[in-house]
């Protein structure tokens, strides 16, 4: 009877073969990494959540620091599962990813939440999604691997078909209106686009539609005018969340005021989301948030080099395109914190409270961590086949 009990607890050879596979090719400094950046999300939640709680009325003053946590596990169970898959289905995931958040972009135009004077989510059961992101990631592979189809077959249109799709889904994105995604996805798309061999033409053709959309966004959209004369004339126009994030990094000084000293997140509304860094900063100090800095440019760098190792030009284009998200989406939250660029309303990666966020950037990981390993038969697939 214990023969066969054991027996039957013994995973099959392949489950084994699969996950040692997985083990020697997986890139552990990025995963452990990311690991570490979620650990510090939940430290400093345990700061920001509170305030914010308390701001809004809830009734248990850990109510944001729950969610963060719950949110935190869902994306390393998302971090650990993206990164398992070959890179035959990163591509296929990605495409019913892609097909599934398009469409709720859609939907968000007739029945999203609107929130801030901008429509970009979807309620539901006291949770709120944001298509956006979740749609970047899937763009980017795609167009990775539609990109990577030029040099397999050169007279497909397949560049104009990558196009078309990053055109379309930046549309509905400035339908919302959310032009920091937009600008994040536009990024993105063009270092995808770079890392594949783009044609100078292609390039004339990025910076001057990027110039003149810029334009037109500024002279239609009045939020993004007033971010941009507030950013330029500080002194004409109301920047308080700014100069309170100012303020508390410069209060914090080499060390910080310490844990739990900090006042900024009592005086700002979104102390616990896109003003997080500046949290950090006040409680920890300058050592801490250039540690911090120095994580997110270590997990790009190793990624990117990654990354320009791969034979594969679909997998290389991707992963870069991937990596290139994460990262800017770092340095944009940190630089509107420190006041180098016009406020954006973004995340800082792992750190700041989204459950749409968190689980969004975790997939982003974890496939550009499937698309830079090391690929074997014995790649473990959903279909069960080696």
């Amino acid at each position: 009877m214990s023969v066969q009990l054991g027996e039957a607890l013994i995973l099959p050879r392949s489950d084994r073969s699969h996950i040692t596979e997985w083990r020697r090719s997986v890139d552990w400094p990025i995963l452990i990494s990311a690991l570490v950046l979620l650990g510090l999300g939940l430290i400093l939640s345990l700061a920001a959540g509170p305030p914010a709680a308390e701001r809004l009325d809830k009734a248990d003053e850990f109510h944001f620091v729950k969610r963060h946590a719950f949110f935190a596990v869902a994306a390393i169970i998302t971090l650990f599962g993206a990164s398992l898959l070959d890179r035959t289905w990163v591509r296929r995931i990605s495409a019913f990813v892609f097909c599934g958040a398009f469409v709720l972009l859609a939907a968000i135009l007739i029945i999203g939440h609107e929130a801030k004077g901008a429509q970009r989510w979807i309620e539901y059961g006291g949770f709120t999604l944001q298509p956006s992101e979740f749609v970047k990631p899937a763009l980017i592979i795609l167009s990775g691997w539609l990109l990577a189809q030029r040099q397999l077959y050169p007279g497909g249109p397949w560049a104009v078909v990558a196009l078309v799709f990053y055109v379309v889904t930046l549309g509905l994105l400035l339908l919302q209106p959310d032009v920091g995604q937009s600008a994040l996805l536009t990024a993105a798309f063009i270092v995808t686009f770079f890392v594949s061999g783009l044609p100078w033409r292609w390039a004339a053709m990025f910076f001057g539609g990027g110039l003149g959309l810029s334009a037109t966004l500024y002279a239609l959209l009045p939020h993004v005018r007033f971010r941009v004369n507030s950013f330029i004339n500080p002194s004409d126009y109301d920047t308080y969340q700014i100069d309170k994030a100012s303020q508390a990094i410069g209060r914090g000084g080499i060390f910080g005021a310490g844990p739990g000293e900090g006042t900024v997140k009592t005086e700002l509304p979104d102390a616990h989301t896109d003003f997080i860094y500046a949290v950090l900063s006040e409680e920890f100090g300058y050592v801490a948030a250039l540690a911090l800095i120095g994580l997110f440019v270590f997990i790009c760098w190793r990624g990117f080099r990654a990354a320009s190792r791969v034979h594969d030009p679909y997998p290389r284009a991707a992963a870069a395109g991937l990596f290139a998200l994460f990262g800017l989406q770092a340095a944009i939250n940190i630089g509107v914190n420190v006041s180098l660029i016009p406020p954006k309303g973004m995340t800082l990666p792992f750190i700041s409270y989204g459950g749409s966020s968190m689980l969004g950037i975790a997939l982003t990981l974890g496939l550009a961590l499937a698309l830079i390993r090391r690929q074997s038969s014995t790649t473990w697939r959903p279909d069960g086949r080696p």
